[in-house]
């Protein structure tokens, strides 16, 4: 029996009745849902015919609720719900009748059962055995991980400071990771002063990075990268500590003044400058201390817990701040307890997580959320062997990240000391970039649709600012980089606006750098994996796919038919604009049975009812 046939069948059994089958809000509206998900239009009439019993009955608003159920979609209520309403008013209906779609969850009837979207903490996968009742489903698989192994990164060979930073990973996968995180952190310190252009703006390398894995994956090695940039965190914070002692005495004297602080103006406490944004914090928190830094500073978190809690009653401040700051974008707040107004009119946050599958959509409720576009993804399989931590060679790695660390820092001093350095691509790397992000953008639109558009394309804006900040750290391995005058291969050269007489006095302040062919094929190799991983975490979202009724293509395919036409002009016509003939064969038979059109003849000429009459 088919779910019309099943509806059909209740329709008739409750109107004998008289049975009011949903006399609350969310009861009606349940049974919407129920009805719109198995019958979708074809179960308007009998929603009208279940809802009228009742006295609260009104056509116009029922009419929205079930446009709006069918628009929705919860595929999580289904037809079953229909029948357990019925059967909680004494309504009877013989077993042979009930819809073979589930009515509740595991032991509880009438809750609508769990039905994924994406798949949650599932993974889909096709399946090609699909019986008539499951059409249109997908199998799912239990766990988070993939039918296939997802790729690595393509063996390369980096910067030496990257290559030293990469081989604290004991397999190829956390490789990749500690890959991913040196880029994510030094990116972060380099943000002001490295740039490249990139449709007709320029980005900087402020890369926005989640690790998702399983517990006790490995991912903990994160917290090394941390050690990085420490030394430039501790400085700064050292500073502040000075700046807030002289405050203090600045503050203590001027309370001391009595009635002649009225002609001294009061002191101003120093903003709380810092680096690494604690996780432990709030979207306006976070948004606060990015104000204080200037605009700049980079969110560290081996364990995303912290930051998951902290923010789940705050996303919409979090997510604004994610999306602005990947773009550079101003960031602004207004205090209402003291109106005070601030802004920073550029901004670089960095960010750098890690957290399990389930906790992916804490962070971005949906695809459609444009935080989830604008981030890079890994996501590392489970354990499921035993691996021993006892190594031949004992090797603390957090004295090596620690002396790392504070060379780092001196590197970023010379690159601070220079000023503005920008990546030049040459046209044949410019067109090898679009080659194959068009590749990569026709195939995501094969088995993810839309979904996948928006990260493809900022994916691109990603591994430019990528390759900007790997050409830099190739340049400093040169022994004197800036050394454009007595050396012809100088890694570095000045801008070309800088004037003549700058260059002579080495009063310089932006330089050109190139990326050099293996550099640039080795951040472009990352391209096809990082889709992959991505992919992979748009399962744990819910769709974003939308089931838009085309008002605009109906009614311009009526208006383009005129006052009177032929059944095979329609189908004609829709052909021609790309409307499926069975759409336009529906429109037709709802048109003529609302009386807005009308049949002429019965073989097949149609015209509009104010003409006829």
């Amino acid at each position: 029996m088919t779910d019309i046939e099943s509806l059909c069948r209740l329709t008739e059994a409750v109107e004998a009745a008289g049975a009011d089958i949903a006399p609350t809000y969310l009861e009606y509206v349940q049974l919407s849902f129920a009805i719109a998900t198995d019958c979708g239009e074809a179960g308007r009439d009998f929603f009208h015919r279940l809802c009228r019993v009742s006295p609260k009955y009104q056509r116009e608003h029922a009419e929205r609720v079930f446009s709006n159920a069918l628009h929705t979609q919860r595929g999580e209520v289904h037809l079953g719900t229909a029948f357990h309403l019925a059967e909680a008013t004494g309504v009877s209906i013989c077993i042979e009748e009930m819809p073979k779609h589930p009515t509740g969850t595991k032991g509880t009837a009438g809750t609508a059962r769990k039905f994924p979207t994406h798949t949650g903490a599932y993974n889909k996968v096709g399946n090609d055995n699909i019986s008539d009742d499951k059409e249109g489903e997908e199998e799912l698989l239990p766990g988070s991980e993939p039918q296939h192994q997802l790729p690595t990164f393509p063996k390369n060979d980096w910067p030496e400071f990257l290559q030293r930073i990469i081989k604290a990973g004991s397999s190829p996968i956390q490789h990749d990771i500690m890959l991913l995180g040196a880029l994510t952190a030094l990116g972060a310190c380099m943000s002001r002063h490295v740039r490249c252009l990139y449709g007709g703006k320029y980005h900087h390398p402020s890369l926005q990075c989640f690790v998702v894995a399983p517990s006790a994956s490995g991912k903990g090695i994160l917290s090394y990268i941390r050690l990085l940039v420490e030394p430039i965190h501790d400085e700064i914070r050292k500073e502040v500590t000075i700046q807030m002692k002289a405050y203090k005495k600045e503050k203590a004297e001027y309370d001391a003044m009595g009635k002649e602080r009225t002609k001294k103006e009061a002191p101003q406490m120093p903003p709380n400058r810092m680096f690494l944004i604690s996780g432990n914090n709030t979207g306006t928190g976070i948004l606060q201390n990015i104000m204080d830094s200037d605009g700049t500073g980079l969110i560290c978190e081996a364990e995303a817990d912290t930051l998951s809690t902290a923010i789940g009653s705050d996303h919409g401040h979090w997510s604004d701040t994610l999306r602005k700051a990947f773009d550079h974008d101003r960031l602004s707040y207004n205090r209402r307890t003291d109106q005070e107004y601030r802004e920073v009119k550029k901004s670089y946050l960095s960010v750098l997580i890690s957290g399990t599958p389930s906790q992916v959509q804490t962070f971005i409720p949906t695809a459609e959320d444009g935080s989830y576009s604008r981030q890079l993804y890994y996501y590392m399989c489970g354990i499921s062997k035993w691996i021993s931590q006892f190594m031949d060679n004992e090797i603390d790695w957090e004295e090596i990240f620690t002396a790392m660390g504070l060379e780092w820092k001196e590197k970023l001093s010379v690159i601070k000391t220079h000023g503005i350095h920008t990546l030049q691509l040459t046209d044949e790397q410019k067109e090898e970039i679009d080659t194959v992000f068009s590749d990569l953008f026709e195939r995501s639109s094969v088995a993810n649709g839309r979904e996948m558009y928006s990260f493809v394309a900022r994916l691109a804006v990603n591994l430019c600012r990528i390759m900007s900040e790997v050409a830099v750290l190739r340049a400093l391995e040169s022994p004197q980089p800036y050394d454009f005058k007595t050396s012809p291969t100088s890694p570095f050269t000045p801008d070309k606006e800088i004037p003549a007489d700058n260059r002579k006095d080495d009063i310089i302040t932006r330089w050109d750098v190139s990326i050099s062919q293996e550099d640039f094929h080795a951040v472009l190799s990352l391209a096809e994996p990082l889709y992959c991983h991505a992919t992979h975490i748009l399962s744990f979202l819910p769709s974003t796919e939308v089931s838009h009724r085309p008002n605009a293509d109906r009614d311009y395919l009526f208006q383009k038919l005129g006052d009177e036409f032929t059944r095979t002009q329609l189908l004609e016509e829709a052909v021609a604009m790309g409307i499926k003939e069975n759409t336009a064969l529906t429109w037709l038979k709802r048109l003529t049975k609302r009386g807005i059109l009308v049949s002429m003849d019965g073989k097949g000429l149609y015209a509009r009812a104010c003409v006829y009459e």
